[in-house]
């Protein structure tokens, strides 16, 4: 199982005061010599916390998988061609949500997001849908074109304690159906290193896509020992995985 490192947290602590520091592509250097397979940027349309600049670099130096979360608008495919990433993933986007709110809008968008698969796969771009746990949404993911879905993890990770098993057999279930559809699967939003055990543990995911908490942590202590722990966290559930 592979761990995407979302770097936009870097981002937007550089933000907060401008300039350069600190720097997304140093970030991805460190996160990958801490064991991440993969890095992730979202760039947003209004640029609020990674830019274009950022996406060049990451792009440049970046030899493991990556990871450019984009909104299915024709200016973002445009620069995804131009950039080339290893993998886009689809996302809705808000002008004034703090993180990504849902999965994508795969009905009232369907057009949309098939016609930005189609024109990202004609330059032999990967593309993955992030989508709700949701049997409709996989169905039509599979049906615009999509050759990964991300299961949103996120209603999981904020459910109380009493409801969060039931969050984590509709996320177990859409894996479940993602890959009976010939869809490869991955999975976050919200996942940190209390409970990131139960999804880890789940068959047929190919990967786990975490920023927040990851950023969060290498605060205190570094970015390669938080990449670290969290694939030390990652192997113990697969390791108790035995199906």
């Amino acid at each position: 199982m592979i761990l995407g490192v979302n770097v936009d947290h870097v981002a937007t602590l550089r933000q907060a005061r401008g300039g350069y520091d600190p720097e997304p592509a140093t970030a991805a250097a460190l996160a990958i010599l801490g064991g991440a397979d993969g890095i992730t940027a979202h760039l947003r349309e209004d640029r609020r916390h990674v830019n274009d600049r950022d996406l060049r670099l990451l792009r440049e130096f970046t030899k493991a998988e990556f990871n450019l979360e984009m909104a299915a608008t024709s200016e973002m495919v445009g620069i995804a061609i131009q950039t080339m990433p290893d993998l886009a993933t689809l996302v809705p986007e808000k002008r004034k949500e703090l993180t990504t709110e849902g999965g994508l809008d795969m009905k009232g968008d369907f057009r949309k997001i098939s016609d930005a698969i189609k024109k990202l796969n004609g330059k032999a771009i990967q593309v993955s849908l992030f989508i709700d746990p949701d049997e409709m949404a996989v169905e039509r993911a599979a049906k615009a074109g999509a050759q990964m879905v991300e299961i949103h993890t996120g209603y999981y990770a904020n459910a109380s304690r009493k409801n969060a098993l039931e969050e984590l057999k509709r996320v177990q279930a859409s894996v479940a159906l993602a890959k009976s559809a010939g869809l490869m699967v991955n999975a976050g939003h919200g996942l940190n290193y209390t409970n990131v055990k139960a999804v880890a543990g789940l068959p047929g995911i190919r990967g786990l896509y975490i920023g927040h908490s990851i950023i969060a942590r290498a605060v205190l202590i570094g970015i390669k020992d938080a990449v670290r722990e969290m694939k030390g966290l990652i192997a113990e559930a697969r390791a108790g995985f035995t199906g």
